[in-house]
């Protein structure tokens, strides 16, 4: 390592999430669009992490607010896409993420779906799918948007049941539904709607939309990992390679497009950055954030070590390795939170931030006990934490 290399020091890796993932109150954004860029993408399987999230970094407005970008001005738009699971990004970047990550999956999930339907042994085949796509793509047109059962309903073709693993010990009996509407999605040609109940809800209705805009590739993933080393460097290939999914190859290839500079940390590693991103950070003012299970300022690195103790993963973190609901103080998480029955929000510390640091938690907490209202949230991923602040 090259002592000449610029030294990125832990605060001022800290003092970026709290700039750059708009955490810090003077640096919280004016719209969902701007708080999904700043962190390139937004988690989306939980439906709640999306409202929380956003909520964290907007300067102001409340559900309604989410949901209006969600699905009327459609400037936030969901796709399954890195580490194949479901992200919220905006429109402006949906065509990259599409060819950068969601094509490929989209091929992927295709041919595991006609292999189904060949072993099933029915005749079911290509030419019967894409009969069946286009009937559920009609049914939109014609009723609007519906929910999965309300298109079964409507496409007997969705109403078929195939069995996967014949003969075998996993052998079982499954509707095609789920996987048609999954592969619709996918491909880009059907988008998630509004859901049935609040926006704490996960059962989408389903709407007919014109696929992503036609990127090259490699393109597509330099523009991905641009941004993200804007949002999250410094931080090394493997991190890049852990959040996107892709090949050692396609991150290799997108870094090289993208040019980044080469910087030092106070661990001795080293790490990268955006081409020219190694002038000092500015200190924002004081910070308290309470951010959702899978907030994307706790799930943007392989190693985390600069904003979270290993010692208080055990808590936070699910067998899976999802991290819960976490209390930040100043681009380092303090502890955790959750919502009880009666609605209240309820926190505990895992270390000794102070009582500047406590006060402003607990003003945080009440911002954000005002802005969830009467809902109730209850993360898909529970941890052990989260399970102790509700019994």
């Amino acid at each position: 390592m090259s002592p000449s290399l610029p030294l990125v020091t832990t605060a001022e890796r800290r003092h970026r999430l709290g700039r750059r993932h708009r955490l810090a109150p003077s640096a919280r954004a004016a719209t969902v669009a701007e708080v999904a860029d700043s962190v390139v993408a937004l988690h989306a399987t939980d439906a709640a992490t999306v409202f929380l999230s956003a909520r964290a970094r907007l300067a102001e407005g409340g559900p309604g607010v989410v949901e209006r970008a969600l699905y009327e001005d459609v400037g936030l738009v969901r796709l399954l896409s890195m580490r194949n699971t479901l992200f919220a990004v905006s429109r402006e970047l949906a065509p990259y993420v599409d060819a950068s990550t969601a094509r490929a999956i989209a091929v992927k999930e295709r041919r595991t779906l006609l292999k189904h339907l060949d072993e099933d042994g029915q005749g079911l085949d290509a030419e019967w799918l894409a009969r069946a796509e286009a009937a559920a793509l009609e049914a939109l047109d014609v009723h609007g948007p519906a929910t999965g059962s309300q298109l079964s309903a409507a496409v007997p073709a969705l109403r078929q049941k195939i069995t996967i693993g014949r003969g075998k010990k996993y052998e079982t009996e499954t509707g095609v539904a789920t996987r048609v509407i999954r592969l619709l999605a996918a491909d880009g040609r059907i988008r998630r709607d509004r859901p049935r109940g609040s926006w704490t809800s996960s059962q989408y209705r389903w709407v007919h939309t014109e696929p992503w805009p036609a990127v090259p590739a490699l393109e597509a993933r330099a523009e991905i990992a641009r941004r993200w080393l804007r949002a999250y460097g410094p931080a090394t290939e493997a991190d890049l390679k852990w959040w996107t999914g892709w090949t050692l190859t396609d991150v290799r290839k997108a870094l090289a497009a993208v040019g980044p500079d080469q910087v030092r940390l106070e661990d001795g590693s080293t790490a990268l950055v955006g081409p020219g991103d190694t002038v000092p950070e500015p200190a924002p003012e004081p910070w308290a954030a309470l951010l959702p299970g899978l907030d994307p300022t706790a799930m943007g690195w392989a190693d985390r070590g600069f904003h979270l103790d290993p010692a208080h993963k055990p808590a936070l973190f699910d067998y899976a390795g999802n991290i819960g609901p976490t209390v930040w103080w100043n681009g380092e998480i303090v502890g955790g939170w959750a919502q009880r029955a009666d609605g209240e929000i309820v926190w505990r510390l895992l270390s000794g931030p102070g009582r500047a640091a406590e006060e402003a938690i607990t003003a945080e907490a009440d911002r954000l006990a005002a802005w969830v209202g009467d809902a109730r949230i209850t993360p898909r991923f529970r941890t052990p934490l989260d399970r102790e602040l509700v019994a």
